[in-house]
């Protein structure tokens, strides 16, 4: 695996470092310290009832014939597939044997042919304790799963070389913290909101600065990420209370009030729109900032309004078109609430304000406010840290002297000279004398 060619981040003024390591550290132990307090005990008891033994086997056979008549049926015929399938058992009392099971039928029942590897639902007959009858619940999926998991990251790997392991091993520390800490502590009974707020900022710092190092960079990005996400609960919280949502918009919600009565589902929805929002809005952020860096870098003599409004001007573009990728990303996971809305004969306006489809609304509102938020959040922090050492005289929106290199001109004209100068290291073209090019530190670390 050849090495990762990726220019370090300049390094920010020592004054700079000292003031980010005093904001970020405090907040991180913060994080630490509440995930403590929340982090849940004995998960909370659950109505599932006795589940049936499940075991793997393999279809060796299949024998369809005619569904018999029946008079409930439609034209007098039974709904098929009708038949009978053999399965090679290779698991639990009955490993190695052969048995037989009804076709699967039914709304959602698999399609099998010989060869398929499938689960098996044992049934006991309590008029028989010792008998016991199999059915079909549904094809195995590990290999397969495995296969795509494997493809996905050997590509992530083979594009991103380091960086690509590095988010990699980021991904598997988000799941780690959701499945350790911000599912078992809502299902114990914990405050959604509280949880699903300090486990996102949790992924948020250890997902940051394991992918992206431990950079000034990195620091403005998840302070702008954690301001955003905070301002997300914010804005969930009172669009929730305005529009009336209890949390029961999906059979999911209403099936899990079954099994575990103690779960907030007013508080699960804002849960989930606040951990929806992190994956996006981290992506902004560390854009917002290294553009601001890539800018302040490329031609020093951007003041720092200029260089705030040329990011910004990169942020509009991205908000655009990741506004379009959020409602997407909701409306296909939503799909089948969305064909309800061909299928419903009430009017169109009394479906936009039911419970299910003004939840998904609320969803992809919320976030996208998030989102816009952020931008103009990490930029102004992050040009305020990229212009922090130049001194008075270098900025001349501040109005404390006159600028070494001034240039009357429109802030468009400033950053296409800015992307356009010549990089260290680069072309031996010399820049033009009204702006220097700025000696740069390749230290990655605060």
């Amino acid at each position: 695996m050849g090495a990762d060619h990726t220019r370090p981040a300049p390094s920010a003024p020592p004054g700079v470092r000292r003031i980010l390591v005093a904001v970020v550290v405090p907040l991180f132990v913060v994080t630490v310290i509440a995930a403590l307090v929340l982090w849940p005990g004995d998960s909370g008891q659950t109505d599932g009832g006795t589940e049936p033994p499940r075991h793997h086997g393999t279809v060796t056979r299949v024998v369809t014939e005619p569904c018999p008549s029946t008079p409930e049926a439609p034209g007098g015929a039974a709904e098929g597939p009708c038949g009978t399938v053999t399965v090679r058992v290779e698991q639990g009392p009955d490993s190695g044997s052969q048995v037989e099971t009804p076709v699967p039928a039914g709304p959602g029942a698999p399609s099998v042919a010989v060869g398929d590897e499938v689960v098996l639902v044992q049934l006991s007959d309590p008029a028989a304790p010792t008998a016991s009858s199999y059915q079909i619940a549904e094809h195995q999926r590990g290999k397969p799963l495995l296969l795509v998991v494997a493809l996905f990251a050997a590509a992530i790997v083979a594009f991103g070389r380091l960086r690509g392991l590095a988010a990699l091993a980021g991904l598997g520390a988000s799941f780690a913290i959701l499945l350790a800490f911000v599912v078992p502590g809502i299902a114990a009974g914990g405050s959604p909101l509280l949880i699903a707020i300090t486990g996102s900022a949790l992924i948020m710092f250890v997902v940051l600065y394991l992918t992206h190092g431990i950079t000034a960079q990195t620091s403005v990005a998840v302070l702008g990420t954690l301001g955003s996400l905070v301002l997300t609960g914010l804005l969930g919280t009172l669009a929730i209370a305005a529009t009336h949502l209890t949390g029961y918009g999906s059979e999911e919600a209403t099936t899990l009030s079954m099994y575990q009565r103690d779960v907030d589902l007013h508080g699960l929805l804002l849960a989930g729109i606040i951990i929806g929002s992190l994956g996006v809005l981290d992506d902004v952020t560390v854009t917002q900032a290294a553009t601001v860096t890539e800018l302040a870098h490329a031609n020093p003599g951007l003041s720092r309004t200029q260089l705030y409004r040329a990011a910004t001007r990169v942020g509009r573009a991205h908000i655009a078109s990741t506004v379009n990728t959020i409602v997407l990303a909701y409306a296909g996971a939503s799909l089948p609430l969305l064909l309800l809305l061909t299928a419903d004969s009430r009017p169109v306006g009394q479906i936009l304000t039911s419970e299910f489809l003004a939840q998904e609304i609320v969803r992809s509102a919320v976030a996208t406010l998030g989102l816009v938020a952020a931008v103009p959040l990490t930029t102004g922090l992050a040009a305020l840290v990229a212009t922090a050492g130049r001194g008075p005289a270098a900025d001349p929106a501040r109005g404390a002297g006159p600028a070494p290199t001034p240039r009357p001109s429109a802030d468009r004209d400033a950053a296409l000279e800015a992307l356009s100068a010549p990089r260290h290291g680069g072309p031996s073209t010399p820049a033009p004398a009204r702006w220097p090019e700025a000696e740069r530190s390749t230290d990655t670390v605060w």
